[in-house]
C-alpha cells in the first residue's frame, strides 16, 4: 500500500499535470484566436489624413474589389531608371512606408507602395488570399504604364512572401528581398516550437511554394543577428530558389530593422539597381 506521502506526493503531481496540459490548450486557443492580432500590426488613418513626403507622388486608392479599396502612393522621380513595387513589413501605414521607400527615389527610381487591408486608410477583410490578390492587382496596374522589364519587385519582412507570389506568376526585372523567410509557419515553429503551429495557423505565407517558380534574377538580404525572422529561415528559402539566378548576401550583425546602416547592404542595393 502506497503510504500518505506518497499518496499526496501523487496528488500533487496528478494536479500539476492537469494545470500543464490546461496551460497548454488556454496558450495554444490564444494562438488560434489571435494569431491575426499577432502577426498584423496596423495603424489607421482618417481618410482626410495628408501624407507629406520629400518627392512628389500621386495618391491611389484601388479598388481591388466589391468590397475593399486599397490606398497607395505612387513616387515619381525625374528620368526614372525604372519602378519599383514594394510591400511592406507588418506594422505601420504608408505615412512611416512611404518615407521609407523615398530611399529609391533617391535613385531615380518610380516606386509604387501599398497599404494591406485595414492599414492605414485601406479598407476590407484581410485574408492571405487578399493580400495576394491585392498586390497583384497593383502589379497588373503598373503594367499600364511600365513595361515589365522595367518593374522591380521589393518585399520587406513580411512582405516578402506577397513579393514572392507576384513575382512567380509575372517577369518583371528582378526580385528583392529584406529579411525574408521560408514561410510564416517556420517563423512560428521557432517560437513556438511545443506547439502544432502548422495547424493551428489560418496564414502560411509559403514563400518556398512560390520561388521556385521565379524566372527573374532574385537579390536576398538578411541579417545574423536577425530576431524576429531567423537567419536560418532566410538561407532554407534560399535553398530552394533557382541557384543559378538568385544571390544571397549576408549581413554580418544585421537585425530585423537596420541593415540600412551597414555598407554591405548599401552596396549590395546599389549593385542590383
Amino acid at each position: 500500500m502506497l503510504s500518505t506521502l506518497q499518496k499526496k506526493v501523487k496528488q500533487r503531481l496528478r494536479r500539476a499535470g492537469v494545470v500543464l496540459i490546461s496551460l497548454y490548450i488556454m496558450i495554444g486557443a490564444l494562438l488560434y484566436f489571435l494569431q491575426e492580432k499577432m502577426l498584423f500590426h496596423p495603424t489607421v488613418l482618417p481618410q482626410d489624413f495628408k501624407f507629406e513626403f520629400s518627392y512628389p507622388f500621386e495618391e491611389l486608392y484601388l479598388k481591388t474589389d466589391n468590397n475593399a479599396v486599397i490606398n497607395a502612393i505612387h513616387f515619381k522621380a525625374e528620368n526614372p531608371k525604372g519602378v519599383i513595387l514594394y510591400f511592406h513589413g507588418n506594422a505601420g501605414d504608408l505615412s512611416r512606408w512611404g518615407g521609407i521607400t523615398e530611399f529609391f527615389v533617391e535613385k531615380h527610381y518610380d516606386v509604387l507602395v501599398m497599404d494591406y487591408r485595414t492599414f492605414g486608410k485601406s479598407t476590407g477583410k484581410l485574408s492571405e488570399e487578399a493580400l495576394y490578390k491585392d498586390a497583384e492587382y497593383c502589379y497588373d496596374y503598373l503594367k499600364k504604364n511600365y513595361s515589365e522589364k522595367d518593374i522591380t519587385i521589393y518585399g520587406r519582412s513580411l512582405g516578402t512572401a506577397i513579393a514572392v507570389y507576384v513575382a512567380s506568376s509575372n517577369k518583371p526585372k528582378q526580385l528583392i528581398l529584406e529579411t525574408p523567410y521560408h514561410s510564416i509557419t517556420d517563423v512560428a515553429k521557432s517560437r513556438f516550437p511545443i506547439f502544432p503551429v502548422k495547424y493551428l495557423l489560418k496564414y502560411k505565407l509559403p514563400s518556398y511554394l512560390f520561388i521556385a517558380k521565379v524566372v527573374c534574377p532574385i537579390s536576398i538580404f538578411h541579417g545574423t543577428n536577425d530576431q524576429v525572422v531567423p537567419y536560418k529561415s532566410a538561407r532554407d528559402l534560399y535553398e530552394l530558389a533557382p541557384a543559378s539566378q538568385t544571390t544571397f548576401i549576408t549581413v554580418e550583425g544585421g537585425t530585423h530593422n537596420n541593415l540600412i546602416n551597414h555598407e554591405i547592404f548599401l552596396k549590395g542595393i546599389n549593385q542590383v539597381l
